[in-house]
């Protein structure tokens, strides 16, 4: 009988279903996970990049988490990038480097970034960029008299480095330069006509005595004692004429494993200035982005197939802002503030 009893009084009692636990809210543009994500995602593109100049964040646009099971999610970005005045020669850390202004004619970088966040750490498994300068008629309608980049391979652009880098020699007491590659070239027509270079210039075996007897056998220092800089020159030709050179040198830089041997990089076949470029970058304004880049030491085994894989995040952002858009079309109460949209972040320079 207590048996029963028992039985009854158990099957009275209530089923207490296991309830699914709650997908992770979405991470927001500006969220810190986000924030220290596109760090190391900008620190990995500089690290790869082997032309022009260092890019600094200036908007996370798009975010998306993808969990692959306990403490393993891939994380897909979409970042807004913006030159800065650093070479990607240079030995300053990013956070020390001046993005370029507006009036300087901006150049903007554009980038599809997947990660993988391992047990609390990040790592960049593909990249993929592309980067491209103001449009003239933007610059010219906030500043007139600004000037504009040139293309790399100009005719006084390339007279301007030549006669720069010849200047500098003909006076350093230091080594003879050699030039490496030229990084921007501005030209003013009103109310002056003034054209503004900068380059990469790397240290010889000569000094600049010996260069003007033998200018053929200074050749680049071996790249245990390599030595890079940089230089910037002006050219005025109207309404006097005159020229302005300043170089500076790095001293060697040890590389590192995620950093390639720059002397292998930038190889200079000539003494002309068309060593100075790239074959990639003749008619154009500035250095493109590397177009895109698979981590070697990735876990996944295709680079192809990480990239496709990151196509797909724009439309899922745009369905998701357009269901958001709807929603907000709902009446609130008085005194309701809606909280912000979760992307695209804010603008940390500003917007082009």
């Amino acid at each position: 009988m207590k048996a029963l009893i028992a039985l009854i009084l158990l099957v009275q009692l209530p089923i207490h279903k296991a309830v699914p636990a709650a997908p992770p809210a979405p991470l927001g543009c500006d969220d810190p996970e986000s924030e220290a994500a596109a760090e190391v995602a900008v620190n990995y593109i500089n690290g790869q990049s082997h032309h022009g100049y260092k890019f600094a964040l200036n908007r996370i646009e798009d975010v998306r988490v993808v969990s692959q099971g306990p403490n393993n999610d891939i994380i897909f970005l979409e970042l807004d990038l913006l030159e800065t005045k650093c070479p990607i020669l240079s030995p300053t850390p990013l956070a020390n480097c001046t993005v370029r202004s507006f009036a300087e004619h901006a150049v903007e970088g554009d980038c599809d970034v997947k990660l993988q966040r391992l047990d609390g750490v990040i790592s960049v498994l593909a990249s993929k960029c592309h980067s491209h300068a103001d449009s003239s008629e933007d610059i010219h309608r906030l500043c007139p008299d600004c000037p504009l980049l040139a293309s790399l391979n100009n005719t006084e652009v390339l007279e301007t480095v030549s006669a720069a880098l010849n200047d500098f020699n003909s006076k350093t007491t230091g080594p003879y330069l050699r030039l490496l590659e030229i990084g921007r070239g501005q030209i003013q027509y009103h109310p002056a006509h003034i054209i503004a270079v900068e380059f990469a210039v790397g240290a010889t075996n000569c000094s600049a005595e010996e260069a003007k007897v033998n200018v053929g056998a200074c050749q680049l220092l071996p790249e245990d004692q390599s030595n890079f800089g940089f230089c910037t020159g002006t050219m005025v030709k109207l309404p006097s004429q005159d020229l302005n050179v300043d170089c500076q040198l790095y001293g060697h830089q040890v590389p590192t494993p995620d950093t390639p041997l720059l002397s292998r990089v930038f190889q200079p076949t000539s003494q002309d200035t068309s060593a100075g470029l790239a074959p990639s970058a003749v008619g154009f304004t500035n250095h493109n982005l590397r177009l895109s880049h698979h981590n070697p030491l990735a876990s996944e085994s295709s680079s192809s197939e990480i990239l496709r894989s990151m196509l797909p995040a724009k439309p899922v952002a745009k369905r998701a802002v357009a269901e958001a858009a709807q929603h907000d079309k709902v009446a609130r109460p008085v005194g309701f503030v809606p909280l912000p949209p979760p992307c695209p972040g804010k603008i940390r320079h500003f917007d082009i």
